[in-house]
């Protein structure tokens, strides 16, 4: 009889305990979770419900207080929060999977032979490619249109420089867009060579052959976005600040999201031109879900690949060669004005240590009395030593560590040692800061957050070069790396109230790897892809 009893007791016991479990979405449990908050801890499950942590600890402590019919064994994987690139260019990426891919390429030749083999499939009356980099060449100089005009002189070609900041262009397009030697070039360069333009055009004159390539299809539009989207969660990515779009994309980003179609998180950056300001100062800040347009993207500068940022002194290797400004200072200074004025955030590309110092200083200038504002310098790439302490009034650094390892091969060529010292130096932002963002820029480098992880550790290419590190004394640790492509990126968007650590209440956007990129040796960390991406709780991959 009493044996009888202890059943029931048990059985009641047992009831009961589940009758107090709380019901949730799914559980995670035997995992090693980074929750990247104030503490840096660390958690071993968590649950979810509504696309939200509600709870996060041991797996006795989430196991006794919940249940689910969704449980992920992690089998002692290692957990992440969702991965954000500070500063990229989602669609711009989208647009370059339907056009030629020229990254990688060696030589015109290389490049001409790219072109051929994308028409042999896309047959375009119009060809668009991206990627190209003359510093990756044999001849290191920029090419003419020459090549172009002798395999594709019917048919225009426009070739966008990996950086975004030139062109080459053949004779069909430059007929096409009007340009010829009497063309004028204000902020940037139309290059002429015998008294004819070479095809190069730097920074804004581009504009010109931009006006008169096709404009792309809701089609093709959609393909780019929904295209890219696979590839960031491939790699782990579940924010991305696309660092400039205009409002036809936005709108089309937010309804692709709002038919479910669509569901990576946006954080949109508009272009800054004055109509755009006008329009979105009136209609004030926009937030949803997955769709945050709260800032404007302005242009300082152009790329110091291209010779387009602007410096204090001559290019080292060019001595005739400042760069340039891509607006008159008194056009920034109202933009930055207007802007201080509303609730919007400016975030500014400055690369050369001039541009830097001018937009410093307009930001002090128009931040002045202002709290809290978070506005950001994408790039910060060259500066001089006296401009750093512009970064402790709140002012963000947005940066790229795989610039630093792109253009170490070079850099030194276009700054000369002194200023290089200052150049790609984040760990000097980061002190000077507390806090700084970190992304990569792409299309312009590769989309692999885990090469922005190890150039910013290990300051090393993917081939593991330099062998001691390009300017260690600025990498930054693996703490610092994590936070910089999570929490810190999710604070310079305003949103670090929910998303960026795995803390409760906060959208349940996270990656599980294989193995602890905190503790892995170093070249392991580029062999790294994350076996699953969850987004709000959903596995997305």
């Amino acid at each position: 009889m009493k044996r009888y009893i202890l059943i029931f007791s048990l059985l009641a016991l047992t009831s009961c305990l589940k009758k107090n479990k709380t019901a949730v979405d799914t559980i995670v449990k035997n995992a090693t979770i980074y929750a990247v908050d104030k503490a840096f801890s660390t958690a071993t499950a968590m649950a979810i419900s509504d696309g939200k942590i509600v709870a996060i600890g041991s797996d006795e402590d989430i196991t006794n207080k919940f249940e689910s019919e969704n449980t992920i064994e992690a089998k002692g994987k290692f957990i992440y929060p969702g991965l954000i690139d500070a500063h990229c260019h989602y669609y711009g990426f989208g647009l370059s999977l339907q056009e030629v891919d020229l990254r990688g390429t060696k030589s015109m030749e290389d490049v001409v032979k790219r072109i051929q083999d994308f028409q042999k499939v896309k047959k375009s009356n119009f060809i668009v490619g991206n990627g190209w980099d003359q510093n990756d060449w044999k001849v290191k100089e920029f090419p003419s249109k020459a090549i172009l005009d002798t395999y594709f002189a019917d048919i225009p070609v426009v070739l966008n420089r990996v950086d975004g900041h030139a062109i080459i262009a053949n004779s069909k397009a430059l007929a096409l867009a009007g340009i010829t030697k009497d063309t004028k070039a204000v902020g940037g360069q139309i290059e002429i060579k015998n008294g004819e333009p070479t095809g190069i055009l730097i920074d804004n004159p581009m504009e010109l052959v931009f006006k008169i390539i096709p404009k792309p299809t809701r089609t093709t539009q959609i393909a780019a976005l929904l295209d890219a989207e696979k590839v960031m969660f491939d790699y782990g990515l579940t924010t991305v600040n696309d660092a400039g779009l205009d409002p036809d994309v936005i709108n089309l980003i937010d309804s692709l999201q709002k038919a479910k179609a669509m569901k990576l998180n946006v954080y949109a950056m508009i272009t800054a031109n004055q109509k755009n300001i006008d329009s979105y100062l009136k209609k004030g800040i926009y937030k949803t879900d997955n769709l945050d347009v709260r800032s404007f993207k302005m242009y300082g500068d152009g790329a110091l690949g291209s010779r387009g940022a602007c410096l204090h002194k001559p290019y080292s290797d060019m001595p005739n060669q400042y760069g340039a400004l891509l607006s008159p200072i008194s056009e920034l200074r109202s933009i930055a004005q207007q802007i201080a004025n509303s609730d919007f955030q400016l975030n500014t590309h400055a690369i050369g240590d001039s541009a830097n110092t001018v937009l410093l200083k307009i930001y002090k200038e128009a931040l002045t009395g202002k709290k809290d504002r978070r506005w950001k310098i994408e790039h910060a790439q060259v500066l001089r030593e006296q401009d750093f302490d512009y970064f402790k009034s709140g002012i963000i650094p947005s940066v790229q560590p795989t610039h630093a390892t792109s253009d170490m091969y070079w850099a030194g060529d276009r700054l000369g040692k002194d200023r290089l010292k200052n150049a790609y130096a984040y760990k000097k932002l980061l002190q000077k800061a507390g806090i700084i963002a970190l992304g990569t820029d792409f299309p312009v480098e590769e989309v692999n957050p885990m090469l922005t992880f190890h150039a910013a550790v290990a300051r090393k290419d993917s081939k593991g070069y330099p062998k001691g590190g390009f300017q260690t004394e600025n990498a930054l640790t693996r703490e610092e790396t994590l936070k910089g492509m999570t929490i810190w990126a999710a604070y310079s968007n305003f949103e670090e109230k929910e998303k960026g650590s795995l803390e409760v209440g906060k959208w349940a956007d996270f990656v599980i790897f294989d193995k602890d990129i905190m503790k892995i040796v170093e070249s392991e960390i580029l062999e790294m892809k994350p076996s699953n991406t969850y987004l709000k709780g959903v596995k997305v991959k």
